[in-house]
Formats: C-alpha cells, structure tokens, sequence
C-alpha cells in the first residue's frame, strides 16, 4: 500500500476532458473498490472547482479536481505479469478510431483477475499515441469488432450512437438444438449481480424487478442441422442483432429459450460443450461479426466486416461470409 496518501489537485487535460467523475476516478486511482471511490463522492469528499458533484457529473477541459487522501494499492505488475507490446488484427484505422478484430481468450481490458487486456497491450505497443480508449466491451471469450477511439471526440461520438441504438450490431453464434424460425425478437428484462467470489452473472427477471434492465435482440437462421446423430447433434449457426448492449444479453437470451451458445461455461449446456470440445471446438462460438456505424468525423455511413476465425470455421453449418476479406467498408 501507498504509505503517505495526500490530497491531490487535478486539472483536467484533453486525454480527460468530458468523462464522468467516476470513470475519471477509477482510471485515475487503479486498485481503490469502486464502492469506495462512490463512497466519497457521495460524502463530498471529491470536488471539480471547489464545489460537491455527483458520480455522473461530466469533466471539463482546464476543471480542477480535488482528489482526497487514498491509499491505493500499489500498481506495478508482478514479474509474471509484464504487459506485453501487442498489435491486432486491424479492420479500419484513421485519425480518429480504430477498429481490430479481436481474438477470443483475451480480456479488452485489465480488473476482475486480469493483469491486463487488450487496451493496455494496445497502448504499450503505441507508446506515442496520446489518446487510447475503449468505446464498448467485448466478453473475454467473444471474438470479432472492437472500436478503440484515437480522440476524445471521437470517443463520444461512438459512444453516443450505442447509447442511442444507432449501431447496428450483429453477431454469430452457434446454438444447440433447432432454433424455431417464429421466434425472431427476444425483448426480456435483465438483472446483473455477483457470485460470492465476485464473478458477475445475469439472469432474467419480471419487468417490476426494482433492478430490472429491458433487453432486446433480433435472431436470424443463417444454417441449422437436423441430424442429431451428428457429433454436434442438432444445432443452430444463429445471427443475432442487439439493440441493447446488456451484460452477457446474447448468452442470457439465447439460453433463457433453451438453446445455449456452444462452448458457454456460464450459461450453456455443460454436457453438450464436453461434446462440442472433444469434437475440436475448444472456445465458445460468439463472434461480433458485422457493425454498421457512422464515421465520428465525417458522420459517413460504414460497415465493418471481421472475417470467422478459424478455429470457428468447421463448426459453421457449411455458412460462409458473402466478404471475402478479413475488414470491408461499405
């Protein structure tokens, strides 16, 4: 731990400029619980230009923060857990954003167990960017499209099209059992918790839920297989547009109709997914594969395309992407 936490002053620079007190708070004090730093936001402890603000007040260019005396955990990585300098699979890049195409098995960013992510990876692989920030999430074990912002306004820029359902999203994934061609709108209400080791989990609840968060995607049928004597058995390869961005909403939704995504350690079939691995699918089969977006600079319409990775490919029903290249911009 820090042995001498003092008060800080912070001006808010360009980097900063526009985030929420929290989000500031937790990038800038890394290792201190969240439900501390609300703690002391709420106490008045932490001011912008002398004044109390709330957790979701926004930052201005040139505010001043008063940071009050926490100790924090110290943040210099084990030995073990050096950060890579990592580059990935790059669909779009320009002076504003880009877009990678990101490997399953990687966190997008560090916490929750995780020394570090592809955000850092990213970031000590570019150590002369001066602006590299997440503009959305990917699980751990989901694949494909991921938009890194180069600018902040950039970065507020994309993030308002997801607040405002602009995005169109779309993703792959491969189902147990038949799915029925009627049941086209899942619109469910979620809730999100925690295990008593502090993992997060999802599930669904009544619309009168106190914590309840509405959800909805739209399902499509790209292939399905009937043979159950296969060694997959009956399954589904499934396209799945979200109009929400809910915690694990894919997952929840497709395994709430009994057809869970293949490979799901938290929400699938465990028998089916021992089936699914001896067979050779060792990740689970959730790819964000299509994402339709306007340019933040320009507000030009783009889609992005991010090609099935390999390890995915014989376990997709014989469908095929129409793009032949791994990024397509429309």
């Amino acid at each position: 731990m820090s042995d001498s936490p003092a008060v800080q002053i912070v001006e808010i620079d360009e980097a900063s400029e526009g985030q929420r007190v929290d989000n500031f708070l937790l990038k800038t004090l890394k290792g201190v619980p969240k439900s501390h730093l609300y703690r002391v936001i709420r106490a008045g402890e932490v001011r912008v230009n002398k004044k109390r603000v709330q957790a979701d007040s926004r930052l201005v260019l040139g505010d001043l923060v008063r940071i009050p005396p926490i100790r924090v955990a110290l943040a210099a990585p084990r030995p073990d857990a050096v950060i890579p300098s990592t580059e990935f699979p790059i669909l779009f890049e320009d002076d504003a954003f880009l877009a990678i195409n990101k490997p399953a098995g990687i966190a997008v960013h560090g916490g929750s167990g995780q020394s570090f992510g592809v955000i850092e990876q990213l970031r000590r692989a570019r150590p002369q960017a001066r602006f590299l920030e997440l503009v959305h999430r990917l699980d751990k074990e989901t694949s494909g499209i991921l938009l890194i912002a180069k600018k902040r306004s950039a970065l507020k820029h994309l993030q308002d099209q997801f607040r405002s359902r602009e995005m169109d999203k779309r993703y792959l994934a491969l189902v147990q059992g038949v799915w029925p061609a009627r049941q086209k709108v899942i619109d469910l209400y979620l809730y999100k918790y925690l295990l008593a080791n502090g993992e997060r989990r999802v599930k669904v609840v009544d619309a009168e839920h106190p914590q309840a968060q509405r959800s909805l995607s739209l399902v499509q049928i790209l292939a399905r297989q009937e043979n159950k004597a296969d060694v997959l058995g009956a399954c589904s390869l499934l396209e799945v547009r979200i109009k929400t961005g809910r915690t694990h909403q894919i997952r929840v939704h497709l395994a709430h109709h009994q057809h869970p995504i293949a490979g799901d350690d938290k929400y699938g079939d465990f028998d089916w997914n021992k089936n699914c691995h001896a067979a050779g699918l060792k990740r689970m089969y959730l790819h964000a594969y299509r994402l339709h977006l306007l340019h933040p600079g320009d507000e030009h319409p783009m889609t992005l395309l991010a090609e099935i990775p390999e390890e995915l490919k014989p376990w997709s029903l014989g469908w095929k992407m129409q793009a032949a290249s791994s990024g397509e911009i429309i």
